[in-house]
Formats: structure tokens, sequence, C-alpha cells
């Protein structure tokens, strides 16, 4: 996140992000000593081509783009346009060159309003609070955004103990007001349709055991949705 990178930036330690893919070999963006902007992943890579689709999708062109998937010309034509590597991921070009990512293309989330939500800096914000272990924002095909959130044991602990309060921290009156009180805050940054209307907190932690998280422990969304469908229904009903 981009508060990481400016924490050991004032330790005197600069981080520079690189951005690609196995697809094009490595590299699409490079960070670059007096090239460096927190929160990007720098400009383009030298040699390599980089344009925005218009719906947000990064695509790449270059010599380091891969000829295509050994023996699966289906997923290579879907995946390669005529020369253009379709990476998947969203982001937006700035005036300097220097590309941002937005989220995931398959992530996005689109609304019963048909207007366009990607869910990864928001649910980065909300990580972003210690007493928040993991954020999953929900709304696909739904009138308003909700989020299920997870608490962190050691600091959910921490948190009752200074508060002088006890039992199940996922039905702590006071945790559940911090968290809300973080949400609102990130809401203030965000435009109405990204805003988050209701949220509920997990009774346990999204697991690789339970489905919900990948052995890199990345979110899977549809595993998610599918194991907590009461409380994401509980948020809808009027």
């Amino acid at each position: 996140s981009k508060e990481l990178l400016e924490f050991f930036a004032g330790l005197g330690i600069t981080i520079y992000e690189v951005y690609g893919q196995s697809e094009d070999t490595g590299p699409t963006t490079i960070s670059m000593p007096g090239k460096v902007k927190f929160g990007s992943v720098g400009p383009v890579y030298p040699g390599v081509e980089m344009r925005i689709a218009e719906d947000g999708e990064i695509l790449v062109r270059g010599r380091n783009v891969f000829l295509g998937y050994y023996k699966d010309p289906e997923a290579t034509d879907a995946t390669l346009v005529d020369g253009w590597l379709h990476s998947g991921d969203l982001g937006e070009i700035d005036e300097e060159g220097f590309l941002w990512i937005t989220g995931r293309k398959k992530d996005l989330i689109i609304t019963a309003g048909g207007k366009n939500v990607a869910p990864k800096n928001i649910e980065g914000s909300l990580k972003n609070h210690v007493l928040v272990s993991e954020a999953v924002v929900v709304g696909d095909r739904r009138k308003y955004l909700t989020c299920l959130v997870t608490i962190d044991a050691e600091a959910s602990a921490r948190f009752q103990e200074v508060q002088g309060t006890s039992g199940d921290p996922t039905a702590d009156p006071a945790l559940i007001a911090e968290i809300q009180a973080a949400i609102d805050q990130v809401n203030e940054g965000l435009a109405r349709v990204e805003q988050l209307k209701k949220f509920t907190v997990l009774p346990r932690e999204l697991s690789i055991e339970g489905g919900e998280l990948t052995p890199t422990l990345k979110v899977k969304r549809n595993k998610v949705a599918e194991n907590f469908a009461a409380e994401i229904e509980a948020m809808y009903t009027e």
C-alpha cells in the first residue's frame, strides 16, 4: 500500500516497485531512482508499449510479450489480441506516464445501476486499520455496496484490554463502533457509488481450509460469497 511505502521511505528505505506478469516475462513498468511515486508502479519499462483499453484494462505490447499458451489456442486468442497482451489488471496512466493499478478486471463489481467499481483500493484502505485483517467488498448487481470484515485476533485482544471489555470481539459494541468509524473515514474519500452502506464482521477469519483463500492468501470472492451468503443477504434485507 501507499502508506507502507511511505513508512519505509520515512526510515530512509525507498522501495522500487516493478509491475508485470509471466506472460510478458516480468516487466511492464518499473520504478527507478528519480522516478518514484508512492502508490504507483512506475513508468513503462524501456522497449515496452503500454496503453489503457476503454474498459480500463492494462494492455502491453513488446518483444517481451509471450507468443501464447502451450497447446491452448483458445486461451491465447483471448489474451493476445492484435499483438496486445490483455493483462486482466485495471489501471490508469497519469500525465507523467506513471501507471496506477486500480484492481483486477475479474473482480470488477457492476452495481444494479450499471456503475463499475474496482474494490481493490477500497479494501486496501480498510485493511490499513489495525483491527481489520481482511475486507471483501460486495455489491455485484446490488443497489449499493457492503463489506464483509474479519478481525485480527491479537489486535482485537489489545483493543478490548484498553477498552476494558471482554467476550466475543465480533459482538463487542465498542469494536463494532471502531470499525464503523474506519469505514466512515474511508467513505469520505470515495465517490457516492463507491461508498459502503453496511458492513458485517464475520465470526471467523477467512482460510485456505475453508476455501476462501488461495495458497498464496489471495481472496476467492466467489467462495466467500458462497460461504457467507446468509450474512450478505442480511445486509440487503430492507
